[in-house]
């Protein structure tokens, strides 16, 4: 789950001001976490309390009202409702916050099932859940097998078609849906050489920056692994309650 923070940390700066610069400053003192990482958490968290996704997510982010970019306004509208209910999304949030699911569970059915869970309890439109299923699943598949660059193919073929990458948004075109932004991130998974290369190449096709970002680090983090430096530099960049959600997920779940 680290490459996702990462990721949205480092496209965090550009989500409204978009780069096309790939030497962009990785760290910059501008960059926070934004409301993926909050999710992210919240859902790593109640995997390891055995709560409710729902639960877990409405407590994190409300907990932390004001991240960098905000909240999404139906998402925000859905975290402020006394009784919060599926809204039918299909934005790209279902896949941006399923990365530790893929790592906490062992079985590729148990993946597909809790992604799905944690997708529905906002994004319960076909199309969100797809995009939270078919990152897991990748994240999963590169976790068991990360030299089999072909799981691109396979698992985007799958869940988008045999001519999936034919309609990737255009570079610097903000789409926040799955279906757009889930096949874009596995086509730059599949151009790049390396975690850093890969989040370089998220963040500068620019978009929905930090997202794409977040979606693309999760991925990668499990293809090629993710430097300690960044690691780091990420986790100090987290308040302590996160850090401490963070790190205990890694030791418990992450590698065990």
């Amino acid at each position: 789950m680290i490459g996702a923070i990462i990721g949205d940390i480092a496209g965090s700066r550009f989500e409204f001001n978009n780069t096309n610069d790939y030497n962009f400053e990785f760290f910059h003192k501008d960059c926070r976490y934004t409301d993926d990482t909050i999710c992210t958490v919240a859902v790593a968290d109640a995997i390891l309390h055995g709560v409710s996704y729902k639960d877990s997510i409405l407590y994190w982010c409300r907990k932390y009202p004001h991240p960098m970019g905000a909240y999404g306004g139906s998402f925000s509208r859905w975290l402020h409702e006394d009784d919060p209910q599926p809204y039918n999304s299909f934005g790209n949030g279902a896949a941006m916050r399923v990365s530790p699911v893929a790592w906490a569970f062992d079985d590729a059915s148990d993946v597909m099932r809790q992604a799905m869970s944690s997708a529905e309890c906002s994004h319960n439109h076909y199309e969100g859940i797809i995009g939270a299923i078919a990152t897991a699943e990748l994240i999963f598949s590169f976790r068991k097998l990360p030299e089999k660059d072909n799981f691109v193919n396979l698992i985007g073929g799958l869940y988008y078609g045999q001519n999936w990458e034919n309609n990737l948004p255009r570079p610097g075109v903000f789409d926040e849906t799955c279906q757009g932004c889930v096949p874009l991130a596995f086509h730059i998974i599949k151009e790049s050489s390396s975690f850093e290369d890969a989040v370089r190449n998220a963040v500068s096709y620019g978009g929905d920056s930090d997202t794409l970002g977040a979606i693309v680090g999760s991925i990668a983090e499990a293809r090629w692994g993710v430097p300690i430096e960044m690691q780091k530099m990420a986790l100090n960049m987290l308040p302590q309650d996160m850090l401490k959600v963070v790190t205990n997920f890694i030791q418990k779940c992450q590698y065990k």
